[in-house]
Parts: structure tokens; sequence; C-alpha cells
């Protein structure tokens, strides 16, 4: 059982950055691929960047290709994004999810979930 628990959501103007923190209980978090997802009103829940187990490798949704980083660190059981150049298109609730299996871009895949964390960008 893993716990999720997301830090550092936000009202920031277009063109600001935020850095999302995503903290989670257990023993066993190196042994998860780690993903942030968003979901804004009326919209599916989409991808936005994954992290494998030991961090060496990451991956990102289209949009925010360039402009977010994700990273991990196992030895403090966390899992950051760090967004820049942010746009009121990514205005969504950002969810923190854990997978242990291998298939980083679908939420369906992930084992759990934190509760979210409100980004709003105004223009």
């Amino acid at each position: 059982q893993v716990q999720l628990v997301e830090s550092g959501g936000g009202l920031v103007q277009a063109g600001g950055s935020l850095r999302l923190s995503c903290s989670a209980s257990g023993r066993t978090f190196s042994s998860y691929i780690m993903g942030w997802f968003r979901q804004a009103p009326g919209k599916e829940r989409e991808f936005v960047a994954g992290v494998s187990r030991s961090g060496d490798s990451t991956w990102y949704g289209d949009s925010v290709k360039g402009r977010f980083t994700i990273s991990r660190d196992n030895t403090k059981n966390a899992v950051y994004l760090q967004m820049i150049s942010l746009k009121p298109e990514d205005t969504a609730v950002y969810y923190c999810a854990a997978e242990r299996g291998i298939h980083i871009d679908n939420p369906n895949r992930y084992d759990y979930w934190g509760q979210g964390t409100q980004i709003t960008v105004s223009s």
C-alpha cells in the first residue's frame, strides 16, 4: 500500500513557475514508476509526465514538453514536477500516481493516486 500526498499547487500568472511535490509513504517507493496527471473540468485525465523507478528515464505529454520537468528522490520517497512558462490551459487538478507496471502514460494502469492539487494559471 502506498499513500501519496501532493503539495505546491496554487494560483499563478501566465508565464510563471510552480513546483509540485508528492510525498509517498511506504518502504517500496523505488519499486514504482511515478507519474503526474492532470484533469481539467469536463476533460479526461491527461498524462503529464512519468519517471522510471531509478529516475534515469523520464517521459512527457506533448503539451508540456520543454516546460515541465519530473524528478524523484528515492531517499526521500518523493517525486517532483517543476513547471515553467505556465499557460492558462495548464489549469487543472494535478495528481501524483504510482504504478507497479510499465504503462507510463495510461492512467487506468496506475495503482495508487494522491488526492490532487489545484493549479490555476491566470491570463
